[in-house]
């Protein structure tokens, strides 16, 4: 769901070829979006997001990418 009132997102998406895009998982056309009140919350958002998760094995790493988003 997106919060119409919040300007400034993160869009979360699958990279090309990925293999959790089979049609049986995610699918090509999975997107996640959050939303934030102003540009310094999502840009803080966005480096905690791209640390590395503190669940993952060491070498492991989630296969997203994150992109800015303005409205």
């Amino acid at each position: 769901m997106t919060d119409t009132n919040k300007k400034y997102g993160i869009s979360i998406q699958l990279p090309e070829n990925d293999p959790m895009a089979a049609p049986h998982l995610l699918g090509d056309d999975w997107l996640g979006e959050r939303w934030y009140d102003s540009e310094s919350a999502r840009d803080a958002a966005l480096v905690d997001m791209q640390n590395h998760p503190i669940y993952y094995r060491k070498g492991d790493a989630p296969s997203i990418v994150l992109t800015k988003v303005d409205r």
